[in-house]
C-alpha cells in the first residue's frame, strides 16, 4: 500500500505549503443538506473541477501559479452525512469521532475558551461537515467567488479569513512557520533535523516509530494518502502580552540593580539587540522608554519562545540576536543556552535529552497558518479581536497534537526542570500558578511569576483530509 508515492493523489498544502503570495484564506464550514448535490460537487472538485465547481489542488508541482487554491476536509459528522457506511466509520480513531470540542478537557480548552463560549457555527460541531479552504494572492473578491461555487452544493454555515502580513510574521510580533517537518531532502537548506519519514502526516507511510504503522481507516481507497487536522481558531491577547512584557521588564531592572544586571544584559547588548530587531533609527515609542527596558521585554519574549522575534534561534544566538545563524541547524545540548520551557523546545524537541526519549522527532507535525484580524498598533488601542487560522496535520491526532497539547505543551513531561508548568505563550496559564525560568548568562535562573493566559481557542474541529481516490469514493457512495 505504501509502494510509491503519487503528488496527484495528495490534497496540496500537506506535503508542501503554498507559496507566499497566496496570502489571503476564508474557511468555510459547511453543512450537507442535500447529500446527493454534495456527492456531485465531490466528484466534480476531484476531477479537475468545472465552471460552476472549483478543482481540489493537489501536491503536483505547478507549472503556473493558479489563480487560487481550494482544499476540502471532512469531519466525522460529515462523513455521517455523506453515507459512509458503518463498518468504514468504525474505523476511524475515536478522538477523530469524538471530534474536538468533545476533547475539550484534554486541549485544557477551558474557561474563556471552552466550546461553550464558542461563536456560531462552532457552538453546533454536529452541524460542521467539511471545512473547505480558499487561499487566494489577491483581496475577497477571489474568496467571493469561491465561495459563491460552493454554495449551492453545501448549507455556509460560517467562514473565517485571514491575512498573511510581511516577513511571515503574527500578532505576538514574531515570525512564524520557519521549521517545519521535511519529507524530501533540499540541498539549499541544511539542517541536522532527519528528514521526516511520509507516515508522520500520511496514512499507510512508516513511521518513526519502529515497526509502527497508524490505522488505515478502512477501505484502502478511502484511508490511504490522507492525513488528519486539527483546525483551530486561536485568539490571542495582544495588548495583555504586550503589557506582560513591560511589567516583566520593570520586574527585571527591579530585581537585578547596577551590576546584577549584567546576569542577563550584558554592557552594549541593548543597543545591539535593538539595532537587529527594530533598526538603528526605529525603537518603539509608545510610551517612550529607555534601550535597557525595551531590551529587556525582547530578552523574555525571546526565551520564552525560543526564538528572537525576528527568528534567531536562542540556541545558537543566546545573548544578542544574529541573522547570520542558521535559523534550522541547531540542536538542544546539556549546556542548551535556550530554556528547557521555552514555546521552541516544548513543542519541538529535536535531538536534546529528554524523559521520553522515545519521542524525539515521533510528534512532529506540519503547520499552516494565517493570522486573523488587523495587526495591533499601540498607538492606536482597539478591542478587534485578532488571532490565527491554524492547521495542525499530522496521522494521528491523539500521538501527535493532543501528546503536544497535553503532555508537553501544558503539563511539561519531557522534562523534570519544566513539569507542572504551562506552554508561557500557548499555555493555559493563571496568574496564580503560573512561573517560567529565565536563563542567565552563568546558566543559574530567575523565575518570573504571575502571568494570565494568552491565547484561547474561539472554535474548531477535527477534518480528515481525503486523498482525491477517497473523495471520489466519497463521491460513489450510495444509500
Amino acid at each position: 500500500m505504501s509502494a510509491g508515492l503519487a503528488p496527484r493523489d495528495i490534497q496540496g498544502n500537506v506535503l508542501r505549503g503554498y507559496r507566499s503570495n497566496l496570502r489571503f484564506v476564508r474557511h468555510l464550514m459547511l453543512e450537507v443538506t442535500d447529500r446527493a448535490a454534495a456527492r456531485q460537487f465531490l466528484k466534480v472538485a476531484a476531477e479537475g473541477g468545472s465552471e460552476a465547481v472549483p478543482a481540489i489542488t493537489t501536491d503536483e508541482p505547478w507549472t503556473t501559479p493558479p489563480p487560487y487554491c481550494f482544499n476540502l476536509a471532512v469531519t466525522f459528522p460529515g462523513l455521517q452525512a455523506l453515507g459512509t457506511p458503518a463498518a468504514s466509520l468504525a474505523s476511524f480513531p475515536l478522538e477523530f469521532a469524538q471530534g474536538m470540542a468533545g476533547r475539550a478537557a484534554l486541549l485544557s480548552d477551558t474557561g474563556a475558551g471552552a466550546p461553550a463560549n464558542w461563536p456560531a457555527p462552532f457552538d453546533q460541531p454536529e452541524r460542521i461537515h467539511l471545512v473547505a479552504t480558499v487561499y487566494a494572492p489577491d483581496d475577497v473578491a477571489t474568496l467571493d467567488a469561491v465561495e459563491a461555487q460552493v454554495a449551492w452544493a453545501f448549507t455556509v454555515l460560517g467562514a473565517r479569513d485571514g491575512a498573511g502580513f510581511p516577513e511571515n510574521r503574527v500578532h505576538f510580533g514574531y515570525v512564524d512557520s520557519i521549521s517545519q517537518p521535511r519529507f524530501r531532502q533540499h540541498p539549499k537548506q541544511p539542517t541536522i533535523e532527519p528528514i521526516d519519514p511520509l507516515g508522520t502526516v500520511l496514512l499507510g507511510y512508516p513511521t518513526r516509530l519502529e515497526g509502527l504503522l497508524f490505522r488505515v481507516p478502512e477501505p484502502a481507497a478511502l484511508g490511504f494518502n490522507g492525513t488528519f487536522n486539527a483546525f483551530r481558531i486561536l485568539q490571542q491577547d495582544v495588548v495583555g502580552f504586550e503589557a506582560y512584557l513591560d511589567r516583566a521588564a520593570a520586574e527585571l531592572l527591579e530585581r537585578l540593580p547596577g551590576d546584577k544586571l549584567c546576569a542577563i544584559l550584558a554592557p552594549g547588548d541593548a543597543k545591539k539587540i535593538l539595532d537587529v530587531l527594530f533598526g538603528p533609527a526605529e525603537r518603539p515609542q509608545t510610551p517612550p522608554r529607555d534601550d535597557r527596558f525595551l531590551a529587556l521585554r525582547e530578552i523574555v519574549a525571546a526565551q520564552w519562545c525560543g526564538r528572537w522575534r525576528n527568528g534567531d534561534p536562542l540556541a545558537s544566538c543566546p545573548d544578542v540576536p544574529d541573522p547570520t545563524k542558521s535559523l534550522t541547524n541547531f540542536d538542544y545540548g546539556a549546556s542548551s543556552t535556550c530554556p528547557a520551557g521555552s514555546h521552541l523546545r516544548r513543542v519541538n524537541p529535536r535531538g536534546g535529552a529528554m524523559v521520553q526519549r522515545v519521542a524525539n522527532y515521533t510528534r512532529r507535525l506540519v503547520r499552516r497558518g494565517m493570522p486573523y484580524g488587523p495587526p495591533y498598533d499601540p498607538a492606536k488601542p482597539d478591542t478587534i479581536e485578532r488571532g490565527l487560522l491554524g492547521n495542525f496535520i499530522g496521522a494521528n491526532i491523539a500521538a501527535q497534537f493532543e501528546a503536544i497539547m497535553c503532555d508537553w505543551l501544558n503539563l511539561g513531561l519531557q522534562d523534570p526542570d519544566i513539569t507542572r508548568s504551562n506552554d508561557p505563550l500557548l499555555g493555559a496559564n493563571q496568574p496564580e500558578t503560573s512561573w517560567f525560568d529565565l536563563r542567565l548568562k552563568d546558566g543559574s535562573k530567575l523565575r518570573l511569576r504571575g502571568f494570565p493566559r494568552f491565547v484561547f481557542a474561539r472554535g474548531g474541529a477535527y477534518t480528515f483530509i481525503p486523498s482525491m481516490a477517497a473523495l471520489r469514493y466519497l463521491a460513489g457512495l450510495r444509500d
